[in-house]
């Protein structure tokens, strides 16, 4: 965890933080501000915020629980405000995320979708597989044509699992 910083769940006050945050972004699909207070709300368990000294949201990762498949973790968004980045806080979000769901939830598989011009969280996705040695397929989801807005690039779904580091975590003492 880079220092100074810190990650917690998200409450619902940090939900216009969190909006500004993918509005600054650049490469998030932005959603209403109300989506993210909702968010906050409704999957604040499957979420993670990284806060500053200031204790403001820095970064964010949204996720859920697949309904259909209860071991799976889909990441909806990552993003880092731009003061933060290049800390590795995407990845420690991650993977702090990852184990913490992991442990009350029992996921020990991770899904995203990244378009191919998101060069970060290619990379994010592709370091965070080899990082716990967990196979990570590809394949497109969305190709481009469904999305109702001209020139949306394809949605690749990657599929990272089984991780070891989660399957551990949930058969760890206590659990």
């Amino acid at each position: 965890m880079p220092e100074g910083l810190k990650l917690d769940t998200p409450r619902i006050e940090d939900g216009a933080a969190i909006w500004r945050i993918a509005r600054d972004s650049g490469t998030l699909d932005l959603n209403s501000s109300y989506s993210y207070l909702l968010w906050c709300r409704d999957f604040a368990a499957t979420s993670v915020v990284a806060r500053g000294a200031d204790s403001e949201p820095v970064g964010f990762i949204t996720g859920y629980v697949r309904p259909q498949q209860p071991r799976t973790l889909l990441v909806w968004q990552v993003a880092v405000d731009a003061a933060a980045r290049g800390r590795g806080l995407a990845a420690a979000m991650l993977d702090g995320l990852t184990a913490r769901v992991a442990e009350e939830a029992g996921v020990d598989r991770v899904e995203t979708t990244v378009t191919p011009d998101n060069v970060a969280s290619n990379r994010l996705f592709t370091s965070y597989a080899q990082r716990h040695d967990a196979a990570a397929e590809k394949e497109v989801l969305f190709d481009g044509e469904v999305f109702p807005e001209a020139g949306h690039e394809p949605e690749v779904l990657y599929r990272i699992g089984p991780v070891a580091a989660l399957t551990e975590a949930q058969a760890a003492p206590g659990r």
